[in-house]
C-alpha cells in the first residue's frame, strides 16, 4: 500500500466511524495532518483522491467536506466503468443482470404507484410510435426500465442497476433487433411487464424481465464471436435494451 493510500484509508475510517459523518466539515488541512501524523502532500493527495470518489467536496471559500455519502453518488462511477468493458467480461455483466433486475422488477410491482406505472406506460407507448427509429427506441427503452426499477424505492439497486447498463452495448442491440426484424417481439416483452406491474403480480414480472433481459442475453451470445471488436462503439447514446 502506497502513502497516499494509507492516507486515505486513515480519512476513511474516521468517516466510518462516525467521527466525520454525512456532511461535516474536515478540520483545516495542517491540523488534520498533525492529528493523522501525515505530512500536509499525503494529506492533500488523500483528499484530491477522496474528491474524485465524492466522498469528499471542496466548496471553495469554505473548507472540505464529506459528501451525504447516498448510493447515488458513490456508485456514479459505476456506469462509466462499466463502459470500458470489453470481451468476456460484457457476457458477464449480462449474467448480473438477469440475477439482479428480474428479482428488481418483481419488487416494483409490489411497490409501484399510479403515477409511476403511468411513466413507465408513457416510455412504452413511445416506443411502440419509434419502433423503426433505433435511438428513440434506446431513449425510451432505457427510461421505461428506469421507471420500473425507480418503483422500488431502494436507491442501492437503483444505482447498481443504473450502473451496469451499458449504453453502447444498448444501442447495439437495439440496432441489431431492428435489423434483424425483432423489434416487435422485444416490445411485447416490454409490454408483459407493465401488464404485470399492472396487475400488481410480483412473480409474472420477475418472470416477464426475466424473460426479456435473456433476449439481450441471448442476442450478445449468438453475436459475441462476429462482434467483439465493436462492442466498444463510440457513438453516444442514452441506454441499452433491456
Amino acid at each position: 500500500m502506497s502513502l497516499t493510500d494509507k492516507a486515505i484509508s486513515r480519512i476513511r475510517e474516521l468517516i466510518q466511524s462516525g467521527e466525520l459523518p454525512p456532511g461535516a466539515k474536515l478540520p483545516p488541512e495542517q491540523q488534520l495532518a498533525a492529528e493523522l501524523g501525515l505530512s500536509r502532500n499525503l494529506m492533500r493527495e488523500a483528499v484530491k483522491a477522496l474528491v474524485v470518489a465524492r466522498v469528499l467536496e471542496i466548496r471553495r471559500g469554505d473548507g472540505t467536506y464529506v459528501t451525504s455519502l447516498e448510493p447515488g453518488l458513490l456508485l456514479e462511477g459505476l456506469g462509466a466503468a462499466v463502459e470500458l468493458l470489453q470481451g468476456d467480461t460484457l457476457l458477464e455483466l449480462t449474467e448480473v443482470r438477469k440475477l439482479f433486475e428480474p428479482v428488481a422488477t418483481g419488487l416494483a410491482a409490489t411497490r409501484i404507484s399510479g403515477e409511476q406505472l403511468a411513466e413507465v406506460e408513457r416510455h412504452l407507448t413511445a416506443m411502440r410510435a419509434a419502433r423503426d427509429d433505433v435511438e428513440q427506441l434506446n431513449q425510451h427503452d432505457a427510461a421505461f426500465h428506469r421507471a420500473v426499477i425507480a418503483a422500488t424505492g431502494n436507491q442501492t439497486l437503483i444505482t447498481l442497476l443504473e450502473g451496469i447498463g451499458s449504453r453502447t452495448v444498448r444501442a447495439r442491440v437495439w440496432r441489431g433487433l431492428v435489423d434483424g426484424d425483432a423489434a416487435a417481439r422485444t416490445l411485447a416483452e416490454h409490454e408483459a411487464i407493465h401488464q404485470a406491474l399492472a396487475a400488481g403480480d410480483a412473480v409474472l414480472a420477475q418472470a416477464a424481465a426475466y424473460v426479456h433481459v435473456s433476449t439481450t442475453d441471448r442476442w450478445l451470445r449468438e453475436h459475441y464471436a462476429q462482434a467483439t471488436d465493436s462492442f466498444t462503439d463510440p457513438s453516444p447514446a442514452s441506454g441499452e435494451p433491456e
